[in-house]
């Protein structure tokens, strides 16, 4: 079993079980924050990319503040090799999956199921697994904050200019963009990642089939 950690729009829960095609139930999940890394809007898209902080500092001209230098996020854990396959596929080549370390905020409870009020992308900030702070991880002195091993998807293209200088918000995406996301609209951009994982997926099915 594998954990990740979500910054973008596999947060959203709902996102998540349709990538993945089933509920998450033998899934965990928990607030967390990654450290040293950054969270840029991707240009003409709804979804971000994190890169290291010091090649934001680079992008960006200047020094990060402390919040830009960290992502939160969700932490996952129990996904399986299919679950991680799945993801691969519908984070495409743009990505590359490598291994961080991110700090829990929490404990970990069972994915939330999906209410009304997410369908609909009225989240409040109250009601995200995204913690609106990194207070959490200011300790005294000596005392470092716990770690843990997880996978991410880092940004892996080299051109700078298809990042946007302005920082993704979870809370933007969900007042401005989750329902393309969430509506099941066959003819939505959103639908046509989704489309890429479903090959992959019926690919599979198929080989099942044959090999019986």
């Amino acid at each position: 079993m594998a954990t990740a950690f979500f910054y973008g729009i596999l947060i959203h829960p709902k996102i998540l079980k349709r990538v993945l095609d089933n509920d998450a139930s033998h899934l965990r999940i928990c607030p967390a924050i990654l450290k040293n890394y950054t969270r840029f809007q991707v240009k003409f898209a709804d979804y971000p990319a994190i890169v290291p902080s010091e090649r934001s500092e680079a992008l960006l001209g200047r020094e990060l503040t402390p919040d830009e230098s960290s992502v939160r996020g969700t932490l996952v854990t129990g996904l399986t090799s299919t679950d991680i396959a799945f993801l691969d596929v519908f984070e495409g080549n743009e990505y590359i999956r490598s291994q961080v370390l991110v700090h829990p905020l929490g404990p970990f409870t069972p994915v939330p199921a999906t209410s009304d009020s997410e369908e609909e992308g009225e989240e409040t900030e109250d009601s995200l697994p995204v913690p609106a702070g990194i207070s959490p991880l200011r300790r005294s002195a000596g005392e470092a904050a716990q770690t843990v091993p997880a996978q991410s998807y880092v940004w892996c293209v080299e051109e700078d200019s298809r990042l946007d200088s302005k920082l993704w918000s979870y809370e933007e995406f969900l007042r401005k963009n989750a329902w393309k996301w969430i509506d099941e609209d066959p003819e939505s951009e959103a639908e046509k990642d989704y489309a890429e994982v479903d090959k992959i997926r019926e690919r599979r099915r198929e080989q099942m089939v044959r090999s019986r």
